[in-house]
């Protein structure tokens, strides 16, 4: 039998011979299948020298390895002898032991099932070889051969979603998927709109879940904040009524683990099955809010929200509709449930994580993983080339240098160009051979590329730079074909190798490699920068990959989108030339034209002269007309008012069209002094840590918290911001109030001084005006 599948989960569980590895998949067909592989071996590595008086502090310890020596070395060059374990836990023991022994071992902390997995390269799509036998559901295979697969599978989802009581009593459940919509209630029978399984007690609302959820068998659960809070407190509330949450394939149970360092935080593992949580998922696709709030969120990308009129005090009429409003509740449940799933539709969450894990071998559920993906790919080629790899630093490894930033020169501009290399790191790594490997057999090399900080790299020996080669002509490929889920994973992998290489987490760190990636972006900016002035143009700013032109008069105008594509083939060009005629390589450096400005504003660090770095305005102009990118200011920060942002641009708006903005000053402050602006005026701010963790700094935003706690208690109400959450509040005459509770005047003057004179001495000086001189003393007047 030959099957092509798609691996959701992974384990390992325990055997008279070892330890057995249990893979599930979906096929082709969307049905589940169950790979198990019997009596494998964990295994690390110890230098072969070392490898006599390793056996004798496992033994005293009475602990029981095979070994064997190998024909690999370790980046020293030294010979290695394998030490094989029958279980996981033996290894872990191991690795304790001779890590409190100081005896120097490498590769302990890969799991069995990962090990497995890459070896094989292994990477989401799998082809079963083998005799499958038909189980309850399932498909079940033996000790099949494996071999990589390019499945692309139709997965079942299941969107889903608890309502509770603020002590978590379980009131009800909402299931939402394609063709699917139902809410399981406590309570009576009664008529409703939305379909309702009713049952009688929480412990029988358990029973039904656990069948309903068999009964839909979804390959992947998704919900908003689903692991840490709605899992979470299945779990616990399973566990109160002595109910074993059998919810895997094989009728196997829901498996809870805590975060090791975080309490808030956990992992769930159900076999057959992978949980995905919106908001973790969001993160890893790089996408950003202010708030990732369901109902921000949704509001953002769908247009619509929950359907509550009060969404800061739905805990209170979840509780008041479970017990006079039950249709209403569970139309509430359901909307929950199908707005994370319009969300992972929206923007493609699933389709980017399967992405992921087709390129990375990354579970589909899991969350960053940047170095995990790193080690996937690189590791299997090391051990080919006979190497195994070392530990990650002890001390967390040296930091390196980062990006290029130039010193900006602030001003008024028209007619600037911004040309930015083409995933800059990655080209570096590719052209200048930047590799672990590469690295370790350079150092010995006579010929090798000179990297920075005494780096110096094989010309032949290395992996990344193919990887990245593979890796770039995929997402060429797919920017092609419009397949903006899998544009975006690869952007995302080509980026992190980077990082990777520069964090004390990975095993291959070495500040040799990031320092010779970075500082090489460091040589190539200030080069380019030179090019381009010697062409005539002036350069107003560089930032890691982009260069900021302001063009000659004479390029300028309806020339400078053509000016700009000329300049980056320039300079690509010279590029490619020196690079061949200095070194040898064939460049990959690739300088694009991204934007023309037709006005640009570059300003002053607040409270000085000189230009500031990684804030910017312009008015940007092409065939979809004009409009304003700003990067850095107030108005794209979370922490100012509406008030504040809405000022912002209309002020750069009327500054880049060259009209007189002492108008639009004027009104914006007659309307904040007479209240029409008074909803505006609202600060938005996360609580981070618990209250009673702000002890010696108190800034505003805590401070009317605990007015707001204060408040609530007395009222006889449950706190709210207790362990932290998003507070809204205002300034008034008296300080920061919460917004439900604020009653003293507003404080204009705050406005005045710490959201509209801020930005508008940001923009004004640069047309010889200022907040002071435009409203002065008459601000505290009708004007």
């Amino acid at each position: 039998m030959v099957v092509d599948a798609f691996l959701l989960t992974r384990d390992t569980r325990k055997s008279p011979s070892g330890e057995d590895i249990v893979l599930w998949c979906v096929d082709e067909n969307a049905h589940p299948v169950r790979i198990v592989v019997t009596a494998q071996r964990s295994v690390f590595f110890v230098p072969t020298c070392n490898s006599s008086a390793a056996r004798d502090c496992l033994a005293s310890a009475t602990l029981t390895c095979q070994w064997r020596n190998l024909e690999l070395v370790d980046f020293k060059h030294q010979a290695v002898t394998g030490f094989y374990f029958s279980s996981s836990a033996t290894l872990r023991a191991a690795s304790r032991v001779l890590g409190d022994r100081q005896i120097e071992h490498w590769e302990s902390d890969i799991r069995l099932e990962d090990r497995f997995l890459m070896e094989r390269f292994l990477r989401g799509g799998v082809r079963i070889e083998g005799d499958g036998v038909n189980c309850d559901g399932y498909l079940d295979f033996h000790n099949p051969r494996l071999t990589p697969s390019s499945l692309e599978p139709r997965f079942r989802i299941l969107s889903f979603d608890i309502e509770c009581s603020l002590d978590g009593d379980l009131f009800c459940f909402a299931l939402y998927g394609p063709g699917l919509e139902l809410v399981l209630m406590i309570g009576a029978p009664q008529a409703t709109s939305t379909p309702v399984r009713w049952f009688e007690d929480e412990r029988s609302l358990l029973l039904g879940f656990i069948a309903a959820l068999r009964e839909v068998d979804p390959d992947i659960v998704i919900g908003w904040n689903v692991i840490n809070f709605d899992f979470r407190l299945l779990v616990q509330r399973a566990k109160k009524q002595g109910i074993s949450l059998d919810l895997g394939r094989d009728g196997g149970p829901v498996r809870w683990r805590d975060h090791p360092q975080d309490s808030n935080h956990g992992f769930v593992d159900i076999p057959g099955r992978v949980v995905i949580d919106g908001i973790a998922a969001l993160k890893t696709a790089t996408w950003r809010f202010d708030s990732f709030s369901l109902e921000n969120v949704a509001q953002t990308l769908l247009g619509r929200g929950k359907q509550t009129d009060d969404v800061d005090h739905r805990v209170a009429q979840i509780e008041y509709d479970f017990h006079h409003d039950k249709p209403r509740l569970a139309a509430y449940n359901l909307e929950d449930a199908r707005l994370a799933f319009d969300i992972f539709e929206h923007t493609s969450l699933i389709s980017f994580l399967r992405l992921r894990s087709q390129l990375t071998g990354l579970e589909l559920g899991r969350n960053g993983g940047s170095v995990a993906a790193f080690t996937n790919l690189y590791l299997p080629r090391l051990h080919r080339a006979g190497y195994v790899a070392p530990s990650r630093p002890a001390n967390g490894g040296l930091a390196s240098p980062g990006g290029y930033v130039m010193d900006s020169r602030p001003g008024l501009y028209e007619d600037v160009l911004v040309l930015d290399f083409k995933s800059l790191y990655p080209a570096i790594i590719r052209t200048f051979r930047v590799d672990p490997l590469g690295l370790v057999v350079g150092l010995k090399e006579s010929g090798a590329i000179p990297g920075f900080r005494g780096a110096r790299f094989s010309r032949t020996q290395h992996f990344l730079p193919g990887i990245i080669e593979k890796l770039w002509g995929e997402r060429d490929e797919a920017k092609r074909a419009g397949d903006g889920p899998r544009s975006q994973a690869i952007k995302i992998l080509m980026n992190s190798f980077y990082g990777v290489l520069g964090s004390g987490g990975c095993r291959f760190y070495d500040t040799r490699l990031a320092s010779s990636i970075t500082l090489r972006g460091h040589e190539i900016m200030k080069q380019t920068a030179r090019w381009i002035e010697e062409e005539g143009h002036d350069v107003i700013y560089g930032d890691t990959d982009s260069t900021f032109v302001l063009l000659d008069k004479s390029c300028g105008g309806e020339r400078a989108s053509e000016t700009g594509r000329k300049l980056a083939r320039e300079i690509t060009r010279k590029w490619t030339d020196l690079l061949t005629e200095s070194l040898g390589l064939d460049s990959c450096l690739e300088l694009e034209f991204e934007t023309h400005f037709r006005r640009f504003l570059m300003p002053t660090i607040r409270g000085s002269e000189s230009g500031s770095k990684k804030r910017y305005a312009g008015l940007a102009s092409d065939q979809d007309g004009e409009r304003i990118i700003v990067k850095g200011l107030e108005t794209v920060r979370s922490d100012w008012t509406a008030l504040a942002g809405e000022f912002q641009m209309a002020l750069l708006d009327a500054v880049f069209h060259d009209k007189d903005p002492a108008p639009l000053v004027r009104a914006i402050v007659n309307q904040t002094r007479s209240g029409e602006r008074d909803t505006d005026l609202i600060y938005r701010k996360q609580l981070r840590r618990p209250l009673k963790k702000y002890a010696r700094n108190v800034p505003p935003h805590v401070r009317a918290a605990r007015q707001a706690e204060e408040i609530r208690r007395k009222k006889g109400l449950p706190p709210r911001y207790h362990d932290g959450g998003t507070i809204h509040y205002v300034m008034t005459v008296h300080g920061p109030e919460p917004c439900e509770y604020a009653s003293s005047p507003l404080d204009y003057d705050h406005y005045f001084d710490r959201q509209l004179a801020p930005v508008a001495d940001g923009i004004l000086p640069f047309v010889g005006l200022s907040f002071e001189g435009l409203v002065g003393r008459q601000r505290n007047l009708q004007l």
